[in-house]
């Protein structure tokens, strides 16, 4: 079932006098399971709800509605369908103790999967489970593979469904969907033999594969060793070879790259990340393939764009370690475009998580903050500061909350940015 959480003005739903609080339980006679049942049964022009109202009556309605037309119902979100497995590379396993709360959730479910790109290992999905995906059409999805071998992807995940994961992606195949997969990359774990082994036995599932993305293993200071180790420069470059490998095969046999190496895997690797075509139509850019490249052309192609702030004014940009160099390189052309105001790039150093934790996303509050107050600050000054470090309750992951971090670093101005060139242009 789901509970109404919003009733829209104006709505069916408003009409019926439907309220907050009231419960969704069947709809055409079929069990409302969560929010996917309730958007996949609401498809019908003629319906009947079986509601539970607040004070436990089940009451019944009867309607008919033009098609398409919207019931104006918005379901409180559905809870969480929780990992099944003890991955020896889980990254919560790395959280400090004092992190955000909503990072100890240890999420596997397959409606994020379709909504939002979320990347699951199956595990948790008996048959009725891959039937309802297959019904429902629940498509795409992105499964994280790791590895086909079922005593190596057992290992790794420490479950033993885990080795089913070729029938699985099978069946989904078989019943219409298609599947991007992704390996976590574990060296002595899942790398060299067992890395062809998995790219060969993917690319033989056939084009529902849509695609494979290899990412390197990442560990923070709570979980180095224990009992994954990080991938070495040469592991890394060899990983990067064997997925062009893939790729050249794809390109040859279906006109497009279909296996990718993650930013990160050429990061680790000290290679030149790949140009635009490289990543064909940039899908899986959200989930780290191709997004240091977009980042690059990005604000490369905005200079032209950018206001004349002069030399009165100073840009200090905080960004993680991996990112740094990139925009390093750039400092000197953004300070021009900009008008001759002085551009200085901060990298800023994990301590929350530890040093091999080098990406934006995942620095904490108060490294970012011990990074700006070092140097004076006027109040011409701007402090650039990643805006994916912060929740929609603008916390850090921490918990500092922004403000703080604000009045800590008056009287410059503190600025989150999605987009660079978008931050400055808005001064």
């Amino acid at each position: 079932m789901i509970t109404i959480a919003e009733v829209e003005p104006g709505s069916i739903a408003e009409e019926l006098e439907l309220r907050i609080g009231t419960r969704v339980v069947r709809i055409n006679g079929e069990k409302v399971r969560d929010g996917i049942d309730f958007t996949f049964l609401l498809a019908d022009a003629e319906l009947e709800l079986e509601t539970v109202d607040l004070e436990g009556n089940r009451v019944v309605y009867e309607l008919e509605r033009d098609p398409g037309e919207p019931m104006g119902i918005v379901p409180a979100p559905d809870t969480v369908r929780e990992c099944a497995n003890a991955c020896v590379f889980c990254f919560i396993d790395g959280n400090p103790k004092d992190v955000r709360g909503s990072l100890w959730i240890r999420d596997d479910d397959f409606r994020l999967s379709f909504t939002y790109g979320s990347y699951v290992t199956l595990t948790n999905l008996g048959p009725r489970g891959l039937s309802r995906l297959v019904e429902q059409r629940l498509s795409p999805l992105y499964v994280s593979v790791h590895a086909t071998e079922p005593d190596v992807r057992i290992r790794l995940l420490k479950n033993e469904r885990a080795g089913l994961i070729l029938e699985q992606l099978q069946e989904l195949l078989d019943g219409g969907l298609e599947v991007h997969t992704q390996i976590v990359l574990c060296p002595e774990w899942n790398d060299g033999d067992h890395l062809d082994r998995t790219l060969d036995d993917l690319w033989a599932l056939g084009e529902g594969i849509r695609s494979l993305s290899v990412v390197p293993v990442g560990l923070t200071k709570y979980n180095l060793n224990r009992p994954v180790r990080p991938l070495r420069v040469e592991e890394a470059a060899q990983a990067v070879a064997q997925v062009d490998r893939a790729r050249m095969r794809a390109l040859a046999e279906r006109g497009y790259g279909w296996a990718y190496a993650a930013d990160e895997m050429y990061l680790h690797a000290r290679l030149p990340v790949p140009d635009t075509d490289y990543y064909d139509d940039g899908s899986l850019m959200e989930n780290g393939v191709g997004s240091v490249r977009r980042f690059i052309d990005d604000l490369d192609a905005a200079l032209p764009s950018l206001p004349m702030l002069g030399p009165d004014r100073r840009i200090r940009i905080l960004t993680g370690r991996s990112m740094a160099p990139f925009l390093e390189e750039r400092a000197g052309a953004l300070s021009k475009a900009l008008g001759g105001t002085p551009v200085e790039v901060t990298a800023v150093t994990n301590r929350f998580y530890g040093e091999t934790v080098t990406v934006a996303g995942l620095l904490a509050g108060q490294d970012l903050l011990d990074a700006a107050l070092q140097g004076d600050r006027g109040p011409g000054d701007v402090i650039l500061l990643p805006a994916e470090t912060l929740n929609q309750d603008d916390l850090f992951i921490d918990s500092l909350p922004l403000r703080e971090f604000e009045e800590a670093l008056a009287p410059a101005r503190v600025l989150p940015a999605w987009e660079i060139p978008d931050a400055l242009r808005s001064l």
